[in-house]
């Protein structure tokens, strides 16, 4: 294995053994058609700057020098190429996101392999080790470790996980794109939580508005304002539309009042009315926290009409654990599990199986009290009804525990109820 970290500061003469300079950088350009780079040339400081040399000029390039196949005065230039990156200057030191671990991690070196009389790079070094190398201790370490019995593991990413952002950007943010999608949004918003204000931009534009929502929704309200910021209102407006409409209340009401008058009208209008419906009670009462999205069903209607009807709302629903039974001025009447229903003869309705003591809470309980209920009946959702007993929404475990189970314990528990 050989690694550029063994490769820059090395001197570089030419044909006649006359020193030209010492090796700075090297050139590396993608083609299409390889999913590795290409090293096609590399950067010599001189003592009047820098040159840049086609690697076809060295005659060898080795963690002892690179000798050229000219005299200094004929050495040849090298013509620049649209595409091309400097390794050091472009990659060393970069974030990348490894999609394996779900976790930003820093370029420490690279490893280089010779392929066809082709430099490549094949890996990229992302621990302890490669740090160790470029600091010149790699061996010495590794002899001490060996001593203790201890091992300093060797930690790559291989290249064609990763993708290298264009020049033009800011920061240049490294992201294995056609992986992102496959990563669960919760792991998604852990590497958001590693990156900075410009990072988190560019990551975020990588995904699509159904992913960005989902990822928004596994982090705290505030920091989903944090990262709307500067988004446009058009786009902040479908994701409004995409997120569940409690979570959306949610990141809204974190929002300067006149951004979020805004974002409402920018959408559609029956998003906007279940989504203004929660603002316009208490952030921490059962109304504040509760989802409209809910399966709710007449009694009458017989397991088979269920079961059609189930297929139709299920994809608006936030969970099908529970089937609320409502009666025609929707009135909470009764209510069944999604397993009751599978294992009842197809004839019956659902008046012949539904409980009808149902455990509900008013719009106006406050939160403790909701999560209260949840943990004493071990409930994966519970209805909200108004003074009336109508039915207005629900509230699931996780919104209904949010105060009362710390927040490091929440995120252990499964999410059942998705």
């Amino acid at each position: 294995m050989a690694f550029i970290s063994e490769y820059i500061g090395r001197p570089v003469t030419d044909r006649d053994g006359q020193s030209v300079g010492t090796l700075k950088d090297l050139v590396a350009d993608q083609p299409v058609q390889m999913s590795h780079p290409v090293i096609e040339a590399m950067v010599v400081q001189e003592r009047s700057g820098e040159r840049t040399i086609p690697l076809s000029a060295a005659a060898a390039v080795s963690p002892v020098g690179v000798p050229l196949n000219f005299p200094r005065e004929a050495i040849p230039a090298y013509t620049p190429k649209e595409n091309e990156f400097q390794l050091v200057r472009d990659v060393l030191d970069k974030q990348i996101i490894d999609t394996d671990g779900a976790r930003v991690v820093r370029v420490n070196d690279l490893e280089l392999v010779r392929v066809n009389e082709r430099l490549l790079v094949s890996n990229v070094d992302v621990g302890l080790l490669g740090l160790l190398r470029r600091m010149g201790v790699a061996k010495s370490a590794q002899q001490i470790a060996h001593g203790l019995h201890v091992r300093i593991p060797h930690t790559c990413i291989a290249w064609d996980d990763v993708e290298l952002m264009p020049h033009n950007q800011a920061v240049q943010l490294r992201v294995p794109g056609g992986n992102l999608s496959e990563l669960h949004a919760a792991d998604l918003a852990d590497i958001i939580a590693d990156l900075n204000r410009m990072e988190s931009r560019e990551f975020l534009d990588q995904l699509d508005v159904e992913h960005l929502a989902d990822t928004l929704e596994e982090v705290e309200p505030d920091f989903q304002a944090h990262l709307v910021e500067d988004m446009p209102d058009e786009k902040v407006a479908d994701l409004l539309e995409e997120m569940d409409p409690d979570e959306a209340a949610d990141l809204l009401a974190e929002l300067p009042k006149d951004r979020s008058e805004d974002l409402l009208d920018l959408m559609e209008a029956e998003d906007a009315r279940d989504v203004r419906k929660l603002l316009a009670y208490p952030e921490d009462s059962a109304g504040g926290i509760m989802t409209t999205e809910y399966v709710a069903m007449r009694p009458e209607l017989t397991v088979a009409q269920a079961i059609e009807a189930l297929r139709e709302q299920a994809e608006e629903a936030e969970t099908i654990f529970y089937v609320y039974v409502t009666d025609e001025l929707d009135h909470l009447v009764g209510v069944f599990s999604l397993k009751s229903l599978i294992f009842e003869p197809p004839e019956k309705t659902i008046s012949d199986f539904m409980q009808t003591r149902v455990i509900s809470v008013n719009l106006k309980d406050e939160q403790n009290e909701v999560g209260q209920l949840v943990a004493k009946y071990d409930l994966l959702a519970i209805p909200v009804v108004d003074d009336n007993n109508r039915l207005q929404g629900i509230v699931t475990a996780d919104d209904a525990l949010d105060k009362v189970i710390p927040t490091a314990w929440k995120k252990r528990l499964p999410r059942f109820y998705r």
